[in-house]
């Protein structure tokens, strides 16, 4: 185990005058990242704000180049995130959270490990806990949204619901502060009056946090409302932890400097920019703004670089363009519909092609290597009948695929319903699938872009391997008739019914497990 020390007068719950910016411990590799045991300093530092939709992977990366200190990820939800699973992808040199549909989450890379603070929306301390787990050896900090004011957060008693209960705010943080390694935060807004305000900081300070960030407007309030320096300023002065100010963009901060003076006016440890950080992230840059093409540019490029959706690339560049939506580049920016539109709207086209070219070429150069070269264990599938098919529907019958053709035999035969077991792969995020028939294993060597085509694959294996039919056009029709579910005594088990299948029996690394089970009425759900 590699192990360093870094000296540091920064203390767990505070800073002191010299500091630099983290606490580094003990450190060793874990599922493609190193891990340490870090604590962030949060006193005198430059702060990108959570935004949704904003603080991706890109935007979070551009705020470190341009100067930003720390850079918040934006709220990601407890019940979405513990749908998610792990996934180190080789390819980016990323760690992805990847809920079940396949969407990425969460990504994060070693670049941007000790900075990073993941925040989590959340009303329950249990959850909480539980996703602060499951990242915290990729992030640097933990922190609980309870100032978001927008329906998509308050409606799960998340956000800036989380204010009117104080005793649910005491239960999460002292959970998280507990029984995680990483310094825990939160971001709440002011309350109607400056006593409530400080009962309540004084409480949550009480629970252990390491630092807390307040916006300086009441939960009804918008931008265009001002922004409220005194109370912010009266929470600094009478907490003994870092208070981070928010809220200054509208009013205060235009450029650099302003970021100082809005320090001053607030007397607190550090500032979190948000929307001056979204229109141009060189607001971090302490010789001034960058020219805005500069900037795109570099954004774009963080953007291919890591496969950020086109979406939230193009939402991100437009926020940036603001009054200049109407220009010709606008319009060019408004009309693309992928990376690769965006990129050749700015001048980009050539470096998309040899960025796409290299991870192509990356993916290509992993997935070539036999088990031994990527050290993982040999698997015996020698005796799983293979294949190498795919279902295409348009080959088939109307209203008729292979699996229903193989569920139906089963049911003929007498024989247990087909089980199968699903596996994607990281590097491609394709999926393969093995349905077990009477003990006997099948599966189309080819992979597939959804675990749905996975299925039909395998189940066209089986059917082949058998002589059976399997509803293609021109085939002979299969001879069955749809059962009517609703009809109770159509199966009522005997020998038919199974015993739930054991997920994960091909679930080798660096593969993750989708799904196993029964063909079942709710299949596609």
């Amino acid at each position: 185990m590699a192990c360093t020390v870094l000296v540091s007068t920064c203390k767990l719950r505070g800073c002191g005058s010299v500091f630099p910016d983290v606490v580094s411990a003990q450190g060793w590799s874990r599922g493609g990242m190193i891990v340490n045991s870090l604590s962030l300093c949060y006193h005198n530092k430059l702060i990108l704000a959570p935004m949704v939709r904003v603080g991706t992977l890109p935007m979070r990366l551009l705020a470190l180049d341009y100067g930003a200190d720390i850079v918040y990820c934006e709220e990601l939800i407890d019940l979405k995130m513990l749908q998610c699973k792990r996934v180190v992808n080789e390819v980016l040199s990323t760690v992805d959270f990847v809920a079940p549909d396949d969407r990425v989450v969460f990504r994060t890379c070693k670049r941007e490990q000790n900075r990073v603070v993941f925040q989590m929306g959340t009303s329950d301390a249990e959850r909480a806990l539980a996703v602060a787990r499951l990242v915290e050896n990729d992030v640097a900090g933990i922190d609980v949204n309870m100032g978001c004011p927008k329906e998509y957060s308050t409606k799960g008693g998340m956000g800036a619901a989380l204010l009117s209960d104080p005793d649910k705010i005491e239960k999460i943080l002292s959970t998280l502060v507990k029984g995680t390694c990483r310094p825990v935060t939160c971001k709440i807004r002011i309350l109607p009056s400056l006593e409530d305000t400080l009962s309540l900081v004084k409480r949550i300070e009480r629970t252990g946090i390491a630092a807390i960030a307040v916006h300086g407007r009441k939960r009804e309030e918008r931008p265009q409302h001002p922004v409220n320096c005194e109370t912010i300023k009266a929470i600094a002065e009478t907490l003994s932890i870092p208070v981070i100010a928010n809220g200054g963009s509208h009013d205060h901060i235009l450029d650099y400097l302003d970021i100082e003076d809005f320090r001053q006016a607030t007397a607190a440890s550090s500032v979190m920019v948000a929307r001056a950080a979204m229109w141009n992230p060189s607001i971090f840059c302490k010789e001034g703004l960058r020219p805005l093409e500069e900037v795109m540019q570099k954004y774009i490029r963080y953007a291919v670089q890591y496969e950020n959706h086109y979406t939230n690339t193009k939402y991100c560049l437009c926020q940036m363009l603001r009054e200049q939506l109407e220009s010709p580049q606008g319009k060019l920016l408004h009309a693309a519909q992928s990376s690769r539109e965006i990129c050749e709207a700015f001048g980009l086209g050539a470096f998309y092609e040899e960025t796409t070219r290299e991870l192509d070429s990356r993916r290509a150069e992993l997935l070539a290597r036999t088990p031994e070269e990527a050290g993982e264990p040999v698997e015996d599938t020698s005796s799983v009948i293979k294949m190498a098919v795919k279902f295409d529907r348009r080959a088939y019958l109307p209203q008729i695929t292979p699996k229903m053709c193989l569920l139906e035999w089963c049911r003929r035969e007498n024989l247990a319903q087909p089980v199968y077991e699903t596996v994607q792969r990281p590097l491609d995020r394709l999926f393969c699938s093995v349905v077990t028939v009477a003990e006997q294993k099948y599966q189309s060597t080819l992979w597939d872009k959804s675990k749905k085509l996975a299925e039909q694959a395998a189940a066209i294996v089986c059917l082949r391997s058998q002589g059976l039919p399997e509803g293609r056009l021109g085939e002979e029709s299969p001879s069955f008739h749809k059962r009517k579910r609703e009809v109770p005594d159509q199966d009522s088990g005997g020998p038919r019914a199974q015993e739930p299948a054991i997920p994960g029996e091909l679930c080798k690394k660096p593969f993750v497990t989708v799904g196993s089970g029964k063909e079942s009425p709710l299949e596609g759900w």
